[in-house]
């Protein structure tokens, strides 16, 4: 209770619960959103903060000292039509879940083991073919994925869920492995 407790949301809108309504029973609970993933708006740097009245206020006092990001009134603008465009944000967050669904499910049927994932992206890695050497082979067919080198995580690749086409391009990138 004595500590300020922030709970990350960026990718909240792909599958997940929002802890906002938990703001009102603690006071030191920040909850924090972006619009650059469900809302496509990542050129603007636009977020949100929701907590007790002390929490915003200490925000507000200090933003403007370590904000290199401050928001001008086309990213205020953008920001504000796209909260209110309710259904271009459902479509777009339907398309990602249905994509994400489709692309594991590919996955797993070339043998890949996919970490579960609530966001518009998802974690695979495959027991019989090293990570590192996957993401070489779809780089020159033109497929960008993440590969990590951390020890816990080297054999994982970090893959976007794309348009149709894209998630397409992956899958036959892997071709039969």
């Amino acid at each position: 209770p004595n500590s300020v407790v922030v709970v990350d949301e960026a990718y909240i809108d792909f599958g997940g619960e929002t802890a906002i309504s938990l703001v009102d029973r603690f006071p030191n609970l920040l909850v924090t959103q972006t619009l650059s993933k469900s809302r496509s708006l990542a050129g603007l740097r636009v977020g949100l903060a929701v907590g007790h009245p002390d929490l915003i206020e200490a925000l507000e006092r200090i933003k403007n000292s370590f904000n290199s990001y401050p928001l001008d009134r086309l990213a205020n603008v953008g920001a504000a039509a796209a909260l209110e465009d309710r259904e271009y944000f459902d479509k777009t967050c339907r398309l990602v879940i249905e994509n994400r669904e489709w692309v594991v499910t590919q996955l797993e049927a070339k043998g890949f083991e996919v970490l579960p994932s609530a966001a518009n992206f998802i974690f695979a890695r495959h027991p019989k073919h090293d990570a590192a050497a996957l993401a070489a082979k779809l780089r020159e067919q033109g497929v960008i994925v993440r590969h990590f080198k951390q020890e816990r995580i080297a054999q994982f690749l970090r893959i976007s869920i794309g348009t149709p086409e894209q998630n397409q391009a992956l899958i036959d990138g892997l071709g039969d492995l």
